[in-house]
């Protein structure tokens, strides 16, 4: 197949007109190509959004260990432009934990339909107390290499730790090997969070949200991350976690290359208000709700998606170029994935997002078939 007369951002994230040819799933050619073909005239072509922090949306969730949740995830998130995604998990039992897993696994290997799953994300249950968030409180433990092997070393994209609540040296050390591992839920000050950099954490949890903020005499884990090049740095953008002075900040220090733009959305995600499930507890989304409230009003989850993210981002002042790149190559360079998935270039899958002038999803191929 032949995408003709196309308006795309390319490899560099640069916009170029042209053909791009499809075969097996894959990006075949790009240019001035010869034969027919299916007209593009008048749409933007982009790589599609990835999503490496999701709890779950329309009415499914990663942590119910449900391949039809996974599969009502995987369709719904295809509509809004997401065709690579890693299901996160929260602070639960290890037995419940050793199912989700085991349940991602098998549905990862199996041809369901809509977005991919790239791998697992662990976010809980290695984190402190002080910093749980909407996490279950009589979960939270400190970390183990047994229990990262057990659940998680050959499944997993990334592990969220806090680094100061357990003797997490030699976990980093050996997690690094298999996963990104993050930090978050945490209450480090500045120089706990940089020895954890130095250990080999490359990788920030919903930046702001759950860790120590930045401030004039103590940079907290907020400021430390910024400040290191190592590491890259998650963002909710729905305009509710973050308000839009912060994240033009935000990425005005990151630049093009380190935010990875998330979701963290629960299961109410595209389901209007109401009271749902997330890890055990109840949460509500409340009516003109940006985001998912536990019932002492604490903030859960989101209830967006990464096109929507986009077009914030877009409408707060953030250059096209890196709002596109937070969306898409960046979140795909965080899992490793970077080869396959996140651009335009040859080679990479065929997943594609065709948007209309108001950036619009009209339409979205994943591996090169219309979804």
């Amino acid at each position: 197949m032949i995408l003709k007369n196309c308006t795309f951002f390319n490899e560099n994230f640069e916009k170029e007109y042209g053909d791009i040819e499809i075969e097996n799933g894959k990006i075949k050619q790009i240019g001035i190509l010869d034969g027919d073909g299916k007209d593009m005239t008048g749409k933007i072509i982009i790589p599609v959004f990835i999503d490496v922090h999701i709890h779950g949306c329309a009415g499914g969730d990663a942590s119910d260990a449900d391949k039809s949740g996974l599969e009502k995830m995987a369709k719904e998130l295809a509509k809004h432009g997401v065709t690579s995604f890693c299901p996160t998990s929260m602070t639960l039992p290890k037995e419940r934990l050793e199912s989700i897993v085991e349940t991602i696994k098998e549905f990862k290997e199996e041809n369901h339909g809509g977005a991919k799953v790239m791998g697992i994300n662990l976010e809980g249950p290695f984190i402190a107390m002080s910093k749980k968030g909407a996490q279950n409180a009589d979960y939270v433990r400190g970390g183990t290499i047994e229990e990262f092997d057990d659940l998680y070393a050959k499944s997993g994209k990334l592990v969220t730790i806090a680094p100061e609540a357990f003797d997490s040296e030699k976990f980093i050390n050996h997690a690094k090997d298999y996963v990104n591992v993050s930090i978050g839920h945490s209450s480090a000050n500045a120089d706990e969070c940089k020895k954890a950099i130095d250990c080999g954490i490359s990788h920030a949890t919903h930046l702001f949200n759950a860790m120590t903020p930045m401030a004039h005499r103590e940079a907290g884990i907020a400021g430390t991350v910024l400040d290191d090049e190592r590491v890259m740095c998650e963002l909710i953008c729905d305009g509710g976690h973050i308000c839009p002075t912060v994240l033009r900040n935000a990425f005005k220090i990151l630049g093009e290359n380190r935010a990875v733009v998330i979701s963290d959305s629960m299961r109410g995600a595209g389901l209007g208000e109401g009271e749902f499930e997330l890890g055990g507890q109840a949460v509500f989304v409340k009516p003109g709700g940006k985001y998912a409230v536990l019932e002492d009003g604490t903030i859960a989850a989101s209830i967006s998606n990464i096109h929507t993210e986009f077009k914030n981002l877009i409408s707060f002042g953030i250059d096209f170029k890196t709002a596109l790149k937070s969306c898409t190559i960046n979140p795909a360079k965080s899992i490793n994935e970077d080869k396959n998935i996140g651009s335009i270039a040859v080679g990479k899958c065929a997943d594609l997002v065709a948007l209309n002038e108001n950036l619009d999803i009209e339409e979205v191929y994943i591996n090169g078939i219309l979804a």
